[in-house]
């Protein structure tokens, strides 16, 4: 039989066990050219050269192999020329394939650099070898799985980076870390902020971060660099990865990577998202639109603009509210609000943020009295931190025992704790866990983050009604929005629930400017001590 191999034809099989060019240490070219010399020196005649990139550890996926089979049964060829037997098979049902028909003497010879096969010979060899590539398989399945496991767990989310972020490429395999894309982290961040106001719709925001900032999806080793999907910004709106957590194998974990937005964000995103009446596209910005409803009846108050040209070439516009006119099922009739001009409406708002002004001697001296409170207040904060440090040890003892309890031998037949409920226990005690980390390392900043805030609240009520007179449309919004919620327009008139702060200015601004100027000058000790006994009674400075 080895001396009639002159007489066979061969087919030469070559293959890359990975579809990136860049993964493989042979490549086809290299297992052509040994095929070639090979041939020559042993006299083998080869009918056709074949070669696929796919991976063999899976059976009927590889069309080239498939038919080089089919081509060997009707007796084209009776031989086979290859690199290694594992380039014919990595998986029990075609290494099956191949020694059936080495057996019946449909291949009557495998040739690869490592020795020759012939029906005759002891059919253990070629079990083994091909055996030998099965078990690579599964041995780095599992090696890349567990390296996978141990990736995610150490704060890493395996897989390419979502956009915004980048994969670090000098690491050692497996320690790779995701960091900043400079390029386009701030821009997804714009189109977060964007989403957030409830101005716009996500195709909107699409149009602007493709058309206008050019955000683009970065170039992979397959795909160069392309224009971002709409499906894509759809994704990213939805990804908890931006917020910092991450989910793998059923566990939320918290991620390493710095996150770009906050987790209440996060939820309030999904809200906009799942919203009735999503934002529809505007032909003109009105600062207001969406903030204000109907006092009667509660529908939308609507922002509308008139153009009215005249004969003789002038051009007016006249901007103005009205209701959405509701049906109102109770009544039977559709709400008979009447329309307001945008010039009235205004004109409302600045006599609300008039209220609540303040002099520039009040502001002044309100803030210094501010850092003086500082000090007491950091003192009462000592014994928050203790008893959130014993819940923090708390947790982390209770995690411990947990992982104990679920490893024990007598939860072998997981008749203690199932891995569903480990899994949700633990998913529980590492959020409780992170929380109190975030906590505790925010609480030294609690008391200058408040004196922070209350020195811009300070500064907004001061210069409010500047802003809002100076300022462009999405100024005058996020005045507007800041002052209040429950915004209403009822018989052509304002109605706002000031938040809290404001409310206070409005209720106690009166007295204790009266006192300010009752104690002039301030710069006599005695009437600087009583001004300060009457700001400590104003509500907004003990929080």
């Amino acid at each position: 039989m080895k001396e009639q191999k002159i007489t066979i034809e061969y087919f030469n099989y070559s293959r890359k066990s990975s579809e990136d060019k860049g993964k493989q240490i042979l490549s086809i070219q290299s297992q052509f050219d040994w095929a070639k010399e090979l041939a020559v020196d042993m006299r083998l005649k080869t009918v056709e050269f074949l070669s696929e990139e796919k991976s063999a550890k899976s059976p009927y996926i590889r069309p080239v192999f498939d038919e080089m089979v089919k081509k060997i049964k009707s007796g084209v060829a009776a031989g086979i020329i290859c690199w290694k037997l594992d380039r014919l098979a990595r998986n029990p049902e075609e290494a099956g394939i191949i020694i059936g028909m080495l057996k019946r003497g449909e291949i009557k010879h495998i040739v690869t650099h490592e020795r020759e096969y012939y029906p005759g010979d002891n059919a253990i060899i070629s079990y083994v070898d091909f055996a030998v590539g099965d078990q690579y398989v599964r041995d780095l399945s599992k090696n890349v799985k567990r390296g996978l496991d141990k990736k995610a767990k150490s704060g890493w989310r395996p897989g390419l980076a979502t956009l915004g972020y980048k994969n670090s490429r000098t690491n050692l395999k497996g320690e790779q870390v995701i960091y900043k894309d400079e390029q386009r982290f701030d821009l997804v961040k714009r189109a977060w902020q964007m989403l957030l106001t409830g101005n716009y719709s996500v195709p909107q925001i699409y149009d602007i971060a493709t058309d206008e900032w050019k955000l683009t999806s970065p170039a992979t080793r397959k795909r160069p660099e392309r224009k971002l999907h709409l499906s894509g910004l759809y994704k990213i709106f939805t990804d908890q990865f931006y917020y910092g957590w991450y989910q793998w194998n059923g566990e939320m974990l918290k991620g390493n990577h710095e996150p770009m937005i906050t987790e209440q964000e996060f939820d309030r995103a999904q809200v906009i998202l799942g919203r009735k009446g999503k934002p529809r596209p505007k032909t003109h910005l009105f600062a207001y639109a969406g903030l204000v409803k109907c006092g009667f009846c509660g529908a939308t108050i609507v922002f509308d603009e008139k153009i009215k040209h005249q004969i003789n070439g002038n051009v007016h516009r006249f901007s103005y509210c009205r209701c959405s006119k509701k049906f109102n099922k109770k009544m039977g009739m559709r709400c008979p609000e009447k329309y307001l001009t945008l010039q009235e409406l205004e004109k409302q708002i600045d006599e609300t943020i008039m209220k609540v002004r303040i002099s520039e001697k009040f502001k002044t001296w309100a803030i210094k009295y501010l850092h003086e409170i500082r000090t007491e207040q950091a003192k009462s904060h000592e014994s928050i931190i203790e008893a959130k440090q014993k819940r923090y040890d708390c947790v982390i003892k209770q995690i411990d025992n947990l992982l104990l309890k679920y490893t024990s031998p007598d939860n072998g037949d997981n008749q203690m704790m199932t891995n569903d409920e480990y899994l949700k226990l633990r998913n529980a005690l590492l959020k409780e866990k992170n929380q109190l980390e975030a906590e505790l390392n925010a609480t030294g900043r609690k008391i200058e983050e408040w004196v922070e805030l209350s020195e811009k609240t300070f500064n907004f009520v001061r210069y409010s009604h500047i802003w809002f007179e100076k300022g462009d449309p999405n100024t005058k919004r996020a005045i507007f929005a800041c002052l209040g919620s429950n915004l209403l327009l009822k018989d052509k008139k304002v109605l706002i629930s000031l938040k809290k702060p404001f409310q206070i200015f409005a209720e106690g601004l009166f007295k204790a400017q009266g006192e300010l100027d009752r104690l002039e000058p301030l710069k006599i000790p005695v009437n600087s001590r009583e001004f300060e006994k009457s700001v400590s009674k104003f509500p907004l400075l003990s929080g």
